[in-house]
């Protein structure tokens, strides 16, 4: 066991070459983070976001660095269909689920299936093979994770390209996981007057904070009547597969508004764990399609007297969504993944099957920077 670990920390991202003649489901939920919304294929904790905010580098022990950014969702496809998250349909359209047609064309691709072997082997970087980086990587069991894509919010004074590149210099973004949810955050209380997302400031009292958050418009199906008239039929068609966003007059609801409170380090080696609340505090949003308003302080900040970041999710009803439950886990009672059924790309999955599961979209803001001291 020992060694099979050791090979595949060292095989990286192809630490499944590392055991030959295994399928995908003989991996089950391997690298799957289970409490995480819709995670990452093979996460890599140390990758995120979170992590990125708690550490700090103490090369210069009296300034100590650390990383102050916004945060932004996009898609990651090949097609040129930005925004692909509008509707959730058309699995091999809008997402990069692709495979064999045939089980003869998968053995084209990938060569004969390979004999189990009994134990774990070094994976050989240097070896001549005929397979490309994609295939070594699994693509697969990928095809599981694919999802339409997030998208990048801006809060800008106008929508021409000065304007909003203002606003992502400025850190005043927000992501979402694909529906277009309205976030605000703001910091009330600094001496200067409220604060948006993305900012940074001292503060010598307890900071308090409003959010504000309306779900996304539901989608109706088809086209809009501008989108009919304006485009050929043919044209709708290779666009978007004749569904395009068309926005109804309600909205979904925002159920719950959950705070972040990061605290990065103050010396070098402090665990990181610790440091990171996740969530900090969730605060229900009443039955309301108009939206939630929310307000919270940190009566702790004082008394740590060390810097802490702060930024909200705000998470929307259950909603179908491509691939939301990833490998389709069953579960034993003691939250053991016993057997999966992926999503597969290939034929092993009809192909008008969107895999569509009930999913929490939600909002991600730009997180605030408070630190101890007077502004």
């Amino acid at each position: 066991m020992k060694d099979a670990r050791k090979n595949y920390l060292e095989a990286g991202v192809l630490g499944r070459q590392t055991v030959p003649g295994t399928s995908v489901e003989d991996w089950k939920d391997c690298g799957y983070c289970r409490d995480c919304f819709n995670p990452a294929y093979n996460m890599q904790p140390g990758n995120s976001a979170q992590y990125a905010l708690a550490i700090r580098n103490f090369d210069d022990p009296l300034a100590p660095r650390g990383f102050t950014f916004g945060f932004i969702g996009s898609s990651d496809n090949h097609g040129a269909h930005p925004g692909t998250g509008f509707k959730e349909f058309a699995r091999h359209g809008m997402t990069e689920a692709v495979g064999a047609r045939e089980a003869a064309w998968r053995t084209r691709i990938l060569g004969p299936d390979q004999p189990p072997l009994a134990k774990s082997v070094p994976f050989d970087r240097s070896a001549p093979r005929k397979l490309q980086t994609l295939q070594l990587l699994d693509f697969e069991r990928q095809a599981s994770f694919f999802m339409t894509g997030g998208l990048v919010a801006v809060h800008s004074d106008g929508r021409d390209r000065d304007a909003i590149w203002h606003a992502l210099e400025s850190r005043e973004v927000y992501a979402t996981s694909g529906d277009r949810i309205l976030l605000w955050f703001d910091l009330l209380n600094d001496p200067s007057g409220p604060l948006p997302m993305g900012r940074a400031t001292r503060l010598d009292v307890a900071p308090s904070f409003r959010v504000r958050a309306a779900g996304a418009f539901r989608q109706k199906p088809g086209c809009p009547e501008t989108s009919v008239n304006a485009l050929a039929p043919e044209r709708l068609q290779r666009i978007c597969h004749d569904e395009c966003y068309n926005p109804s007059d309600q909205r979904k609801r925002v159920t719950r508004i959950e705070v972040v409170r990061i605290r990065p380090q103050i010396r070098p080696g402090e665990p990181v764990a610790s440091l990171v609340e996740d969530p900090w505090k969730r605060l229900d949003c009443p039955a309301d399609p108009a939206g939630c308003v929310v307000e919270f302080s940190d009566p702790d900040f004082v008394t740590a007297g060390r810097e802490t970041i702060y930024y909200v999710r705000a998470i929307e009803e259950p909603s179908p969504a491509v691939n939301a439950a990833g490998l389709r886990c069953e579960y034993d009672a003691a939250g053991n993944c016993i057997a999966v059924h992926p999503c597969y790309g290939d034929w092993r999955t009809p192909f008008g099957d969107d895999c569509l599961s009930p999913n929490e979209e939600r909002a991600w803001s730009s997180p605030i920077y408070v630190s101890k001291g007077a502004s």
